[in-house]
């Protein structure tokens, strides 16, 4: 069984004690960032590197592209797409056009992703904006109305799915309140929890058949007061598994991400005991590594069950033309 992780490497290329690694560790997948992204054939040698190292084929890759300002393929190799709230703009006008441009707009980045290896996606993004918050959600919402988000988190998630790349909705139960940057402290959300069901978790509700989900570092004290939601067993079994009731692989967020205090072995180990699926550390660290592994564990018989029944949703041959999306899709955004 493979290790209950998704990790990341340094560079453009594999280190001999990366490859090592890799293969002594066994991750279930792996995540790509700029830092690794140069070139396409260079990318695609990346890709099949990492899967020689796991002895999997069709092992993860994830990447974050989202558009707008969270895009890891970037100008002059790879077109940039639109901020989410570019489509939630469009939607003001013709809801339909919008979810429209949104699916096509996803289906090219699936296949844009394909032809590079990459399999998995950090999106769509469906946390609900809400006015006064902090802007690390902001353009990269659809919008703060929580059906518009749920309407084109949909659109954005069928279109990945179309085109043979799994989507990860996030940041669940909703991270648009949050008033501080989760990168670099954690925030703390005081909304009432019926304002809760009524807003943020509005589109994870209506996305719950999703296959994968990503965790938000935030503390929600109408739910847990002592706990983030990535660590808070409250939190997933009430609220994620149940309120929501997503039913999918639950990933965490980065795990060396500031808000989360404590070792990196106790965070993965914590994760995985709240009931997360597989824990994400994303900065390609060895040392960091290396203790997120010690703490991890096999993927359980539940994780590899959620796992494999998410492959089944995925169109296993998308025929699209990638030009021919591409010029539907401007027509549609102009």
């Amino acid at each position: 069984m493979p290790l209950a992780a998704i990790l990341g490497c340094a560079g453009p290329e594999l280190t001999a004690a990366e490859r090592a690694f890799f293969k002594a560790t066994d991750p279930l997948g792996f995540i790509v960032f700029a830092r690794n992204l140069i070139e396409p054939e260079q990318v695609r040698r990346l890709t099949r590197d990492l899967r020689d190292c796991v002895g999997r084929p069709d092992a993860p890759i994830l990447i974050d592209q989202e558009g707008g300002r969270v895009a890891r393929l970037k100008a002059p190799h790879w077109r940039h797409p639109p901020a989410a709230d570019r489509f939630g703009a469009i939607a003001a006008q013709d809801r339909a056009r919008a979810a429209q441009a949104v699916r096509l707009n996803h289906e090219l980045m699936a296949g844009e992703m394909l032809e590079l290896g990459i399999n998995v996606d950090c999106a769509p993004l469906v946390d609900v904006r809400a006015v006064g918050a902090h802007d690390i959600i902001g353009d990269r919402a659809f919008g703060t109305d929580p059906f518009l988000v749920a309407d084109l988190g949909r659109a954005a998630a069928e279109g990945l799915l179309a085109g043979g790349v799994m989507p990860i909705i996030k940041h669940i139960p909703g991270h648009g309140r949050s008033a501080v940057d989760s990168h670099f402290e954690l925030p703390r959300v005081d909304t009432d929890f019926d304002t809760l069901v009524d807003t943020d978790f509005v589109p994870f509700r209506a996305l719950h058949d999703i296959p994968w989900a990503m965790t938000a570092h935030i503390v929600y004290t109408a739910l847990d007061p002592a706990q983030p939601a990535t660590l808070s067993p409250t939190v997933i079994a009430e609220i994620i598994r149940g309120e929501i009731g997503f039913a999918g692989l639950l990933l965490s967020d980065d795990l060396s991400m500031k808000a989360l205090k404590g070792g990196l072995d106790e965070l993965a180990q914590s994760s995985l005991e709240a009931g997360c699926d597989v824990v994400l550390h994303c900065n390609g660290d060895m040392a960091e590594m290396e203790l997120v592994v010690r703490g991890a564990k096999p993927l359980s018989a539940v994780g590899l069950a959620r796992y494999e029944q998410g492959q089944k949703r995925l169109n296993a041959e998308p025929d699209f033309d990638l030009a021919d999306l591409a010029e539907e899709l401007s027509a549609l955004m102009a």
